[in-house]
């Protein structure tokens, strides 16, 4: 015979039926779902208006028309006031460390490393070395040099101040940094021995800024410091940051180190952050321009690096147009 009709109990004067508990389960469970979608969704784009609204911004593009391409200039500002200084012809603030990042239209991503006694025309000033042009005008000056000596427009400047490297890598828990020889140098403060360690900051800091006891001095440097942005980025995307309490102080270390470019916003350095990645992986390029001698004299500046006058338009070129292959590239010739 047929099944007998289901029963409900009678709802009470002033109530509705109740539902069916599968229906009310699958209800609670939609609410539940959209909440936590609402969080996860919400709590990256606060951090981002957060971080984007405490970067602070500086004067230092030049408004000249772009060429191909997208082109970030980093810079590791310093001053005298700052401690260790080793530069007794460059006073008040200066850079050095100086790097190039391009993404070009088509080919490999690029990061070039300038080194700090490139021998250099700096607008207002006849030539130098480019570190200067820091010390006479600031990122505006600095970022004119560079576009001078390079033919490249840059899009976005980044300057990072070396006291918060130290607090950025103390945020990321430390970084694993290679070297192989043993260091001792009282001018920079690296006490290292040969292989590779976890760093905090503070040994970071020396790592990037020595090169006395380098026997390829500021190529040597330049590749260290290519090294550590590289060991920060990679580790800056690591599962460990997505602890959010690491998300909040790697922002308040990263925004208090960095100032950038009037027009640079948080997402233009995430794009800045994947393009240094992609640079340093194996379809990338990294290096120098093309060097002649890295003891250049020309009377009044003291010892320069002057780089390759017949080989460096073209590597510019190059790298603008994305034309060259992917692995180190400069140095010595």
């Amino acid at each position: 015979g047929a099944a007998p009709p289901t029963r409900t109990s009678p709802a009470r004067p002033g109530e509705l039926p109740e539902a069916p508990r599968p229906r009310r389960r699958r209800r609670r469970a939609v609410v539940v779902a959209a909440l936590v979608l609402a969080v996860l969704l919400a709590w990256p784009l606060g951090l981002v208006l957060w971080a984007d609204s405490r970067l602070e911004h500086v004067e230092a593009t030049s408004g000249a028309a772009p060429t191909a391409g997208t082109t970030y200039l980093l810079a590791g500002s310093d001053s005298r006031e700052d401690g260790v200084i080793e530069d007794s012809e460059t006073t008040g603030a200066r850079t050095d460390t100086i790097m190039l990042l391009h993404v070009p239209e088509s080919g490999p991503a690029a990061l070039i490393s300038l080194p700090r006694d490139t021998y250099a025309e700096i607008p207002g000033h006849g030539a130098a070395k480019i570190n200067a042009s820091f010390s006479y005008g600031g990122a505006p000056l600095l970022v004119s040099t560079v576009e001078g000596l390079t033919g490249m427009t840059i899009d976005h400047y980044v300057e990072v101040g070396f006291g918060g490297i130290t607090d950025v890598v103390d945020a990321l828990g430390g970084v694993e940094l290679c070297l192989d020889q043993d260091v001792n140098e009282p001018l920079s403060g690296l006490v290292w021995t040969s292989g590779c360690h976890v760093s905090d900051g503070t040994t970071a800091l020396a790592f990037a800024r020595m090169r006395y006891a380098d026997a390829q001095g500021d190529i040597g440097r330049a590749q260290r410091q290519q090294q550590l942005i590289a060991a920060i980025t990679g580790e800056a995307a690591s599962p460990a940051v997505l602890d959010p309490r690491r998300q909040v102080s790697l922002v308040r270390a990263g925004t208090g180190a960095l100032a950038v470019s009037d027009d640079t916003s948080v997402v233009d350095l995430g794009r800045l952050a994947l393009a240094f990645r992609s640079a340093t992986g194996p379809e990338g390029i990294t290096g120098t321009p093309p060097i002649a001698t890295m003891d250049y004299q020309p009377g009044g500046v003291g010892s320069t690096v002057l780089l390759d006058p017949d080989l460096t338009p073209a590597f510019f070129t190059d790298i603008r147009e994305g034309s060259l292959p992917p692995g180190p590239v400069g140095g010595l010739d």
